[in-house]
């Protein structure tokens, strides 16, 4: 049987997957069945790490604003602050509110003052 040739389709098939796995280390490299699971692995756990990224953040910032109206006294809690924003129609986002919370807490005081007002 004579020996056939493949084309530059495969070829360029694997080049596209060793591009994924360029900053892999040893047979994770250099070996083509490998590179396929590594680079088949990693995309899944980056697609499932989106999600989780977002999830941390959203925790981060709760505790941030938690600790900043427990210790600046302007609610007792977080679900306070939050509930009273969202009975007043301020909606700020949690990202904003724990930024505020942290670099300049006077501003926290005032959003506070705010519902204290309109109440």
């Amino acid at each position: 049987m004579t020996r056939v040739p493949r084309g530059y389709i495969a070829r360029r098939r694997r080049t596209k997957m060793r591009s994924f796995a360029s900053n892999f280390r040893g047979a994770h490299l250099r070996l083509n069945r490998m590179i396929t699971q590594q680079v088949k692995r990693a995309f899944v756990s980056s697609h499932r790490d989106r999600g989780r990224q977002k999830r941390d953040f959203r925790r981060l910032w709760i505790t941030r604003i938690n600790a900043a109206t427990r210790i600046y006294k302007v609610f007792d809690s977080y679900s306070k602050l939050i509930h009273n924003l969202y009975k007043k129609k301020l909606i700020l986002n949690r990202k904003m509110l724990a930024q505020v919370a942290i670099s300049n807490p006077n501003n926290l005081y005032t959003i506070s003052n705010k519902i204290k007002i309109i109440n």
